[in-house]
């Protein structure tokens, strides 16, 4: 590939897109393998992480590869003073590719800039997450069938959710349309109305979706992330300003499906979970053979 790193969703084109989801088809066939066998992956995670983290690391033990780094910062040099650029540096040395999540956005671009092996974003604060983007673009075409012509609804903090953002960039690339569920505080930001604006993609905003649900192919769950608030206050008023109960699935199309990045809260109620409309916990799944795509794909290892 042109790119070495993946850092934003827009390091692919599209057809680099399509070709990581059909590799990832191929490893959920056939998920154990040798291809990592020799290589050291290093996974550095500044930011608490359950399944970005985990699903990073099953992909890599069940291809034979070997995992150094650390879970939790505070176990770290960093709480020395050591700065990103010697972390990055030193790791740099030790690793075939690095895995970063860090709570400060650019943070990832800034280690690819430094090393000079393959540097993969985990997630930098409420910028990018380019890998459960792809994972979430394999769950979408898996139970779709396609990518094309879907109406896809995001509901919760679209201002924060980096998972959001870089979903929304990718089906750019489709004929989608969108529609944006969120309280005010928590809306959009512009630059992402102005790349659908400029994509020719219609889209809506909605303070509510009760009685519009009937029109979505994909519903695309986010908690709000009290970790991005600063005042406790305005957390609490927006914190459980949307619950999606079984109740409210009755006149769904029979195609819908429910996805979900996790960790929830309380924005999916556990009675929706016996709906086979849920697909939360299998798309989580889809993340290890998403995430086995994109190593051997920035490694250049053939399946």
């Amino acid at each position: 590939m042109k790119n070495r790193s993946l850092v934003s969703i827009d390091d692919f084109s599209k057809e680099e897109i399509l070709r990581i989801l059909d590799l990832a088809g191929k490893f959920e066939i056939q998920p154990v393998g040798k291809l990592l066998e020799g290589k050291v992956i290093a996974t550095l995670f500044f930011e608490p992480s359950t399944r970005t983290r985990l699903s990073f690391e099953s992909a890599i033990n069940r291809l034979g590869g070997k995992i150094v780094g650390f879970a939790d910062s505070s176990i770290s040099s960093v709480t020395k003073g050591e700065t990103l650029f010697d972390t990055i540096k030193m790791v740099d040395s030790y690793a075939d590719l690095i895995v970063i999540r860090h709570p400060f956005e650019g943070s990832a671009r800034y280690a690819s800039e430094i090393a000079t092996v393959p540097v993969v974003n985990a997630g930098d604060g409420a910028n990018q997450h380019p890998t459960q983007t792809l994972l979430d673009l394999y769950s979408v075409r898996k139970t779709q069938g396609s990518l094309d012509n879907l109406n896809i609804f995001m509901v919760g903090d679209l201002k924060y959710g980096r998972t959001v953002h870089s979903l929304l960039m990718a089906m750019a690339h489709w004929n989608t349309t969108f529609n944006f569920i969120s309280p005010e505080e928590l809306r959009l930001p512009d630059e992402f109305k102005l790349h659908l604006d400029s994509a020719g993609l219609k889209y809506y905003e909605h303070l509510d979706f009760s009685d519009i649900i009937s029109r979505a192919d994909i519903i695309y769950m986010t908690r709000v992330q009290k970790e991005r608030f600063s005042d406790p206050i305005e957390y609490e008023k927006v914190k459980n300003v949307y619950v999606l109960r079984n109740s409210m699935l009755h006149n769904t199309k029979p195609n819908l499906r429910i996805l979900h990045p996790l960790p929830r809260v309380n924005e999916i109620h556990p009675d929706v979970d016996n709906n086979p409309k849920a697909y939360y916990f299998q798309q989580a799944l889809n993340g290890v053979f998403t995430r086995q795509a994109i190593l051997c794909t920035l490694l250049d290892l053939n399946f």
